[in-house]
């Protein structure tokens, strides 16, 4: 017995359009008081001098810094058909150093939406990506991210 696909016209047109673009300027407190708050003392993150003395071109942002900077709006909203959601996972690739100064432009897309039935019933795997881009149209890191999206079988009729 076939299932009905939740994946409409309107979420497959929706694959591959980016957000609007979402731009930060990186600023060295906020590296500092980031670096604090997670923890990591490592002097790259607060001292020019040690910075630069590890190869860099001054202070740099920790990896994940990134994870505080949101794409901007999305320009094909899509209804997603379930009511609870958990998050799949992510990946990352980066490619260059976040150096004080910089200004990232953050955009995301829907990579991918596919089906699939497990123990929570049926579930929508949503894989967006999203870029991280300096202001030399360098694109400084990719995160892939899955979201999984279900029906609690209470809820499902």
């Amino acid at each position: 017995m076939s299932e009905k696909s939740v994946i409409t016209k309107e979420m497959q047109n929706a694959i591959g359009i980016e957000s609007y673009p979402q731009a930060y300027d990186v600023e060295k407190g906020a590296i500092r008081k980031f670096a604090e708050a997670i923890e990591d003392q490592n002097p790259i993150y607060t001292d020019e001098k040690k910075a630069c003395e590890s190869g860099y071109l001054g202070i740099i942002a920790p990896p994940t810094f990134l994870r505080s900077m949101e794409p901007g709006t999305v320009k094909s909203p899509i209804r997603i058909p379930y009511t609870e959601m958990l998050d799949g996972g992510s990946e990352w690739e980066y490619f260059e150093p976040v150096h004080v100064g910089d200004q990232i432009t953050v955009t995301s897309k829907i990579a991918d939406l596919k089906e699939s039935t497990g123990k929570l019933g049926p579930m929508l795997f949503k894989t967006d990506e999203t870029k991280y881009i300096n202001q030399l149209n360098q694109i400084v890191a990719r995160q892939t991210n899955t979201l999984i999206y279900y029906q609690p079988a209470k809820e499902q009729q």
